[in-house]
């Protein structure tokens, strides 16, 4: 780890409309035709209108019987939001560590984030069987507050110090996690969150995050 005062120690991101520009689950359910029906339970959910663990199975249910190649398929419309290699790049240079904390899935994100040496990824798993998504989760859910609990468990981990951490996204189910950081960053968010957060920024780049990094760096 670097040592110099002012560098991030950790930087946290949620991925979906965070880290990347997509709602994955929202692209997975075009190809169950039940786009709409979940893109409107997700953008509830986001708003926090709605108990996250709860939404995110009904979400998932209505993707039974799904071939799990559609995943890859998913994977390759996602697109990482722009900026989002500049502010990677710019933490781990200064021997920061990235780590992505997400509601969506990981056999989605993993893959993304290995391009760009991010090992910390903590999200959901899908369950199969037969080739076929089963219409549930794996593992652990990521909820609001296991979201918090991860990010809590990486600074202990890692022994941060905690005005040295960061954390962003744009949803309800990140105000636990934003509101621990050093600095918690709503990103072209909800409400809710932008209430909870240090700062919010309203255009769409992550160097906008960097650009607030570099104005709180601890004295």
């Amino acid at each position: 780890m670097n040592d110099s005062k002012n560098a991030i120690q950790l930087l946290v991101m949620d991925v979906d409309s965070t880290f990347i520009n997509e709602e994955v689950i929202d692209l997975i359910a075009v190809h169950a035709e039940v786009g709409a029906q979940v893109a409107d339970i997700t953008e509830r959910a986001m708003a926090g209108q709605l108990d996250f663990a709860a939404s995110l199975a009904e979400r998932v249910a209505l993707l039974r019987g799904l071939p799990e190649t559609v995943l890859d398929e998913v994977r390759s419309q996602i697109t990482l939001t722009r900026g989002a290699r500049e502010l990677v790049a710019a933490v781990q240079s200064d021997g920061g560590v990235v780590a992505l904390v997400s509601g969506g899935f990981t056999p989605i994100i993993a893959p993304v984030a290995a391009e760009l040496g991010i090992t910390e990824v903590h999200a959901n798993g899908l369950a199969s069987a037969d080739g076929l998504l089963t219409g549930f989760t794996s593992g652990r859910v990521i909820d609001p507050s296991a979201k918090a609990e991860i990010f809590a468990q990486l600074s202990r981990t890692y022994d941060f110090d905690p005005a040295r951490t960061v954390a962003v996204g744009d949803g309800a189910n990140d105000i636990g996690m934003v509101e621990a950081a050093g600095l918690g960053v709503a990103f072209c968010a909800k409400p809710a969150l932008v209430a909870a957060a240090d700062a919010s920024v309203t255009v769409r780049d992550l160097r906008e995050v960097l650009a607030l990094i570099e104005a709180h760096a601890p004295a």
